[in-house]
């Protein structure tokens, strides 16, 4: 295999494609190798077997002046290595839509096409952030050396709706089944009271990296779009994005195709299918335009996820504007009021957030590098920028959002531990009304009983409770302040009283 020995040999220089060259000779993420390893020698062949052939290719011929492109399917290894040995089609651009990745895949395609090992290297993984003994860490590079490559790398998110923890786990293992990492962040902390008790949100992982190879006076452009391979288990939330065209009127009278929302992969094969002539003629002058359809799918996702965590902050205020929706289950009669769990899911997006905010403004810096091409250089690509511009936008209102309910969460919370500290003082005056009582008495009898013929006292048993009722009485209304205030108000509005009836007899 010489694109494998050709990453063995570059990674003693460029360190971190030794992962690559890992992930290629386990045919899997090496982190998941670790389950597969441990399986009986037959057993472990077939699966690598299996994974390492894994193909699910597309290739489109965009022709100019043609009204669509024309459409390959490959599903093994040998077609691929004749598609990519044969001629193309004189005056076409061609692009190769791949599913997962595999041994073979990026040893075909990378050694045909004599394509950058980091293009794979920085689709394998799914990594938000790294611990410092991490071997697989992906460092940035320079903009000056990044920004000549000649391909790009999106990351976002896609929401998807589980009914049930049983299929939420069923998900689970279907990533798992993925050549490429790609995991679920599970969203259980943020759960409805208007949802099923067992339904959940995960957000799952997802990158898109496109690789173009320049038209020359030899060769046409080539480009290769890696896409993830998708979850069957449950659906995409709120029954995913829209179509990319305006719903007809009654008088249009056309008939339409639906996307088949099987997968990702079927979802932007329709799409391509669907590009029109004046998309098809730009891509001539600009290979990127091969992209547009999985751009309009990202930007779909992103709104999708900024209406999501637009929901669940809705939802937090509105626990944080419903006592009765903060009181402990445990303990209704003492209605203590505990912010604990609210302010768990506020920090979650707290954190989030800024990591969604950096991959949009990543993916904004890749697709418009220039700040103002205008208007006779806008294509199909450009005309996407006010939609991102718009998804940052949303972020950043989102991100403003969680730190004005973090504000009003903790002064809300200082109010709840203020009153909860009162009530505390209320019961711990009761005891000190306790004590008043008691002491007293306690003091008397202790004096009365130090005689040592207890038969002496029967002729002055009398006198205990004459000494004790009076003493108590009076310490009582010694440190009972509102008595103590009363009597002043009683004796201040007596003084008010009296002198209003001298002045009314002196008047009259």
């Amino acid at each position: 295999m010489p694109y494998l020995l050709h990453v063995k040999n570059s990674s003693r220089a460029w360190p971190h494609l030794r992962y690559l060259a890992q992930w290629m000779e386990v045919t899997t993420s090496p982190t998941k190798w670790q389950l597969i390893k441990g399986l009986p020698y037959e057993k472990r062949m077939k699966i690598q077997e299996e994974r390492a052939e894994r193909t699910n290719v597309a290739i489109f011929d965009f022709v100019s002046k043609q009204p669509a492109p024309t459409e390959r399917r490959i599903t093994n290894r040998g077609d691929l290595a004749d598609c990519l040995g044969e001629p193309g089609t004189p005056g076409a651009t061609r692009l190769y839509v791949v599913e997962d990745l595999s041994r073979d895949v990026i040893e075909l395609l990378g050694s045909k096409l004599d394509i950058d090992p980091l293009f794979f290297r920085e689709h394998i993984n799914d990594y938000l952030w790294y611990n410092t003994r991490d071997p697989w860490v992906e460092l940035p590079d320079l903009d000056i050396v990044s920004r000549t490559r000649p391909y790009f790398r999106l990351t976002y998110l896609q929401p998807r709706y589980f009914k049930t923890q049983e299929s939420f786990r069923k998900a689970k293992k279907q990533a798992g089944l993925f050549n490429i990492l790609r995991r679920l962040d599970v969203d259980g902390d943020h759960a409805s009271l208007f949802d099923e008790d067992s339904a959940t949100v995960a957000l799952v992982r997802s990158k898109a990296s496109l690789w173009i190879r320049p038209a020359s006076d030899t060769q046409p452009a080539v480009g290769v779009l890696l896409v993830d391979p998708s979850i069957k288990e449950g659906y995409p939330l709120w029954r995913g994005y829209r179509p990319f065209l305006s719903s007809p009127s009654p008088s249009d009278h056309i008939t339409y195709d639906i996307p088949p929302k099987s997968s990702l992969f079927e979802d932007l094969l329709f799409w391509i299918r669907k590009t029109p002539q004046q998309d098809i003629d730009a891509i001539e002058k600009n290979p990127r335009a091969m992209a547009f359809r999985i751009l309009q799918i990202i930007c779909a996702e992103w709104l999708t996820l900024s209406r999501y965590v637009t929901a669940r902050l809705g939802q937090i205020e509105w626990e944080i504007e419903r006592p009765d929706f903060r009181i402990e289950k445990k303990d209704l009669q003492k209605e203590s009021m505990n912010f604990n769990t609210s302010l768990q899911k506020l920090h979650t997006w707290r954190r989030r957030l800024p990591l969604y905010r950096s991959m949009v403004a990543d993916t904004r810096t890749k697709l418009f590098p220039d700040p103002d091409p205008g208007l006779d250089n806008l294509d199909c690509i450009g005309e996407l920028r006010k939609d991102f511009a718009i998804v940052a936008g949303h972020i950043d209102d989102l991100l403003s959002r969680t730190e004005r309910i973090a504000a009003v969460a903790t002064a809300v919370t200082a109010i709840e531990e203020s009153r909860r500290a009162i009530e505390q003082n209320k019961a711990l005056g009761r005891l000190t009304y306790l004590a008043v009582i008691f002491a007293p008495l306690s003091f008397v009898s202790s004096f009365f009983s130090m005689s040592n013929n207890v038969s002496e006292l029967s002729q002055t048993f009398w006198v205990y409770f004459c000494v004790a009722i009076p003493v108590s009485c009076l310490v009582y209304l010694l440190v009972d302040k509102n008595w103590t205030n009363n009597l002043k108000g009683a004796y201040d509005r007596g003084a008010v009283i009296k002198a209003k009836v001298e002045h009314l007899e002196k008047k009259f």
